[in-house]
């Protein structure tokens, strides 16, 4: 967010970035700011999404000069062959398929490899729409995975370092003025269908105690609603996860799942709340509309993240419910990864994953080790797709990752990739089409990578550029889905660059060369972000400046000009709130621009906001 000119810079979410941040060194994530997330916090804290007692994360090491060669291996099954246009590979081309060569040597694609940059980004995250600022972390993009990282079979942790604490459903406040400055999960039925709370009240039509619309300027949107946070422990809490359907917006948070009006922000129904906190979420809803809510056993060092609950969100019914069993003796259900395909939950432990029918919850197959020491790591999915990346050999001499589409019904194995040693599948910037995203920490390289239907290796990117899409933390996990800003079509890939320096672009790059198509920049001195492609075009986010909110942007995909055309300008006079929601999620539906909360503060003395809705 760019500042005010003649001030000194805030700290956002955290020291500003040419001070070194408080305590825990260069990569000790930030504390929620307690009013608005300006000033540098008083205290590191604990990443969002790690488990109780987890510190922030070391240091990480400059990025140093790639060591000397490995000697060739094969990746992705593919043997050492002459380049894909005649041309004779490099010696170890540095990437998944080959083995690596000196900075700036073409490799077999074509594109100079970047040996010199830590990750895809080459630079730490920056504070897009309410992301903390942080050096890079291990396993993430931007970041080369801390040493070891591709050497285990990785947990899959999603939970917060917070106490237990009872919540008070925050107000809607829907704004109507006219912006005149006015073990294994066992499916069984609830035995509170009605839900365990009262819903949160709501304001009167019209009511702003806020008067976020006072001073509208003539073409601003208008704040359509807003709710407050409900309240939290003094340490923070996760509110994972905004699900939009035609009709309600849903949204978790602590201990509760809340839901409004798409266009009036009153509630919808619930809340529903859970006796411990939630610690994971299905990302994406299910074809019609389900979505499965996982909390904690208890509040002990030994309680699990293994409590299931699925929910409506048509009508906030509860629906089965069960819980997580722990696998074999490394298989632990301590922390659970949620993925959906089509009508297909799957619940990832450890080491293993056991697939469920989200509708009835009946139990549909197992996936379990296979070949000589192959073991599930990590989900992703999509409305048709189900993609398990799994981690073989730990610690031997053929430790690598594999790649493997699944049908999501059956559980049956459709094709495998493996993926050469020293590589890991950090990543999933879309499942269909397949992207993934690659690191290798003792090449401190990156890849970027993409596949046909069949699982056939189809490109891989040769923009020599630094890309920046949000991803959220990966600590002691492997998040394949924890991205946002990055959009995929059936022939193109649209990644926003590097936003160190505010204004951005986003690059489309061709699926089936890995060229970039054309470029198209932020219409305003702030970083742009795509969010989805509708209806032939493009939709990015701009976030908000000092004195200006963001923007929603519709670029053409096709034809001679992708200038950005304005869809939406939030107003100024919200721009600072707009511009501090803590980890922030968004969405683009029906003409309104949402965003949430991805984690709550905590402070008293914060004004917080969980969810806002704009529109004209």
């Amino acid at each position: 967010m760019t500042q005010p000119p003649n001030q000194p810079p805030h700290g956002g979410f955290g020291a500003p970035q040419d001070q070194p941040p408080p305590g825990g060194g260069f990569g000790a994530p930030q504390t929620p700011p307690a009013q608005g997330g300006f000033g540098a916090p008083s205290a590191p804290q604990s990443p969002p999404g790690a488990p109780h007692g987890t510190p922030p994360p070391p240091a990480q090491p400059p990025a140093a000069p790639p060591q000397p060669p490995a000697a060739p291996q094969p990746g992705y099954g593919y043997p050492q062959q002459p380049g894909p246009y005649g041309a004779p590979a490099a010696p170890g081309a540095q990437n998944p398929y080959n083995a690596p060569v000196a900075p700036g040597t073409p490799g077999p694609y074509g594109y100079p490899q970047q040996p010199q940059q830590p990750g895809p980004y080459g630079a730490a995250p920056q504070p897009g729409y309410g992301y903390p600022q942080q050096q890079p972390y291990p396993g993430a993009p931007g970041a080369v995975p801390q040493a070891g990282a591709g050497k285990k079979r990785t947990a899959l942790i999603v939970g917060a370092a917070v106490a237990a604490l009872a919540v008070i459903g925050g107000t809607v406040y829907a704004v109507t003025s006219g912006g005149d400055g006015k073990k294994k999960p066992v499916a069984q039925q609830s035995d509170d269908p009605k839900h365990s709370a009262s819903a949160s009240p709501s304001a009167a039509g019209g009511d702003d105690p806020d008067n976020l619309n006072a001073n509208r300027k003539a073409g601003e949107a208008k704040v359509l609603w807003y709710h407050s946070a409900p309240d939290a422990p003094g340490s923070g809490a996760d509110a994972p996860g905004m699900w939009v359907t035609d009709k309600v917006v849903a949204k978790a948070a602590y201990k509760q799942v809340f839901a409004y009006g798409t266009g009036d922000g009153k509630a919808a129904w619930g809340p529903i709340s859970f006796p411990q906190k939630i610690c994971a979420v299905t990302p994406q809803k299910s074809a019609d509309d389900k979505v499965v809510v996982a909390y904690m056993s208890g509040v002990s060092d030994r309680a699990k993240c293994n409590q299931l609950q699925q929910i409506d969100l048509a009508t906030g019914q509860k629906g089965w419910s069960g819980q997580v069993a722990d696998g074999g003796l490394f298989d632990s259900a301590l922390n659970v990864e949620l993925t959906v395909s089509g009508k297909t939950l799957l619940v990832a432990r450890s080491e293993s994953g056991t697939a469920y029918d989200i509708d009835s919850g009946k139990k549909l197959y197992d996936k379990q080790k296979y070949g000589s020491a192959c073991f599930p790591a990590a989900y992703a999915g999509s409305a048709s797709r189900l993609i398990q990346v799994a981690s073989c050999g730990a610690g031997g001499d053929n430790e690598h990752d594999e790649i493997q589409e699944l049908d999501p019904a059956t559980g049956k194995v459709k094709w495998t990739q493996a993926v050469k040693k020293g590589w890991q599948v950090s990543r999933t910037f879309s499942v269909d089409p397949l992207v993934v995203y690659l690191t290798n920490q003792d090449k401190k390289a990156w890849n970027i990578s993409t596949f046909t239907k069949d699982g056939k290796f189809r490109s891989e990117v040769k923009v020599d550029e630094k890309f920046g899409p949000r991803c959220g933390w990966q600590i002691l996990e492997r998040d394949l889905q924890g991205c946002q800003g990055v959009v995929a079509d059936a022939d193109t890939l649209y990644l926003p660059t590097d936003t160190t320096s505010s204004a951005n672009e986003i690059v489309a790059i061709g699926l089936a060369d890995g060229k970039a198509k054309w470029r198209a920049k932020s219409p305003a001195d702030e970083p742009m972000y795509p969010m989805k492609e509708d209806g032939g075009k493009l939709v990015a986010y701009v976030q908000p400046s000092y004195d200006s909110g963001g923007q929603v942007v519709a670029l053409p995909v096709t034809g001679s000009s992708h200038a950005p055309a304005k869809l939406l300008q939030n107003p100024s006079g919200t721009a600072e709130i707009e511009d501090t929601f803590y980890d922030g999620v968004i969405d683009w539906s029906d003409g309104r621009f949402f965003i949430s909360a991805g984690r709550l503060s905590g402070s008293d003395q914060a004004k917080e906001k969980l969810i806002m809705a704009f529109g004209n």
